[in-house]
């Protein structure tokens, strides 16, 4: 069977192909001038590298566009004034967070707070000894999150990623500085035999972290529609189930850059321990409608740090540019 002019499309634009164009050469070398040569020059020579791929990559930039004209009115009250220069702007906070993604792999020293009432829930959860289960975001640096661990002992992370993004990550996390580097699960789709693991590594006190805000590679995993900045939306529905087969603690974690630097975010969620089996569907269509409360709480905080660039929503174009 051929597939459809639409499939085609479609398929072209899922998120796992769009970042494709990242090549593993081209992440050593902005490692090699972070490491060797400092921030300065690696800032140099960021910014001709995200002004040409802003240039040529069509439907990152159309994505930026269309998220930016749904976000802003919510943080600035109203619609961007030129949604080219600040979706350009978003291009090149992005650039400015992949140094942070290289410093923390390296293993240098980042300004991340966990304050307050969020470093004593976190701590609470790494006494419980219960593990649990991550909702995570591509909103901030994740990195830095994970990168955490070097410095407690005591926290141990799992993070679950796309096979075909994974290789080039671990190979970068190969190459780093890092004494304790976060352990990466390579997954196309959550499988029995991964949930066994998972579950294995919860019962060991080992915190899983999951993004819950892209859909699934495969047309067979499940998705639900969902109102997210005023249009619907399709969220995976994997991170819910696997989240109800664990029956575990939930917590959510962010990771922010603001005028001081970064700050960790960690919140209770849920605990599905007790949620039986004819409670998992109502559980599950719950807590994905306030997961998407939570990410659209830290868009309207921090809009510029929300990194998909691919289309997100049902109404999305991107054959052509805005005028």
């Amino acid at each position: 069977m051929t597939p459809s002019d639409d499939d085609t499309q479609r398929d072209a634009q899922h998120w796992s192909r769009v970042q494709e164009s990242g090549t593993l050469a081209g992440m050593r070398l902005m490692i090699w001038i972070r490491r060797h040569l400092g921030r300065w020059p690696f800032r140099l020579m960021l910014v001709p590298v995200i002004l040409y791929y802003y240039a040529i990559r069509h439907i990152p930039r159309q994505a930026s566009q269309d998220y930016l004209k749904r976000i802003w009115p919510l943080y600035a009250g109203r619609a961007p004034r030129c949604v080219h220069w600040l979706s350009l702007r978003h291009f090149l906070v992005f650039g400015g967070m992949l140094m942070d993604k290289i410093d923390a792999w390296s293993g240098r020293t980042l300004e991340a707070r966990v304050d307050g009432e969020d470093r004593a829930r976190l701590d609470a959860a790494i006494r419980s000894g219960r593990g649990g289960l991550v909702l995570v975001s591509h909103v901030g640096n994740l990195e830095i999150c994970s990168a955490m661990q070097e410095r407690r002992d005591d926290f141990h992370v799992v993070q679950i990623m796309h096979t075909r993004n994974a290789s080039k990550f671990n190979e970068l996390l190969a190459r780093s500085n890092l004494r304790r580097a976060p352990e990466i699960i390579e997954v196309s789709e959550i499988t029995p035999a991964t949930a066994m693991l998972l579950a294995e590594r919860i019962q060991q006190g080992h915190f899983v972290m999951i993004a819950a805000d892209r859909v699934p590679l495969h047309d067979g995993g499940r998705t639900q529609t969902l109102d997210f900045l005023g249009a619907p939306a399709a969220f995976p529905e994997g991170p819910f189930h696997l989240a109800t087969l664990l029956r575990c603690p939930l917590y959510t974690v962010a990771c922010l850059r603001d005028a001081e630097g970064y700050r960790v975010e960690f919140n209770d969620f849920d605990d599905t321990t007790h949620v039986k089996r004819v409670e998992r569907d109502a559980w599950r269509e719950q807590a994905m409608r306030r997961y998407v409360q939570w990410l659209t709480d830290q868009c309207q905080r921090q809009p510029l740090q929300w990194f998909n660039f691919f289309p997100f929503w049902a109404s999305s174009t991107t054959h052509k540019d805005d005028d």
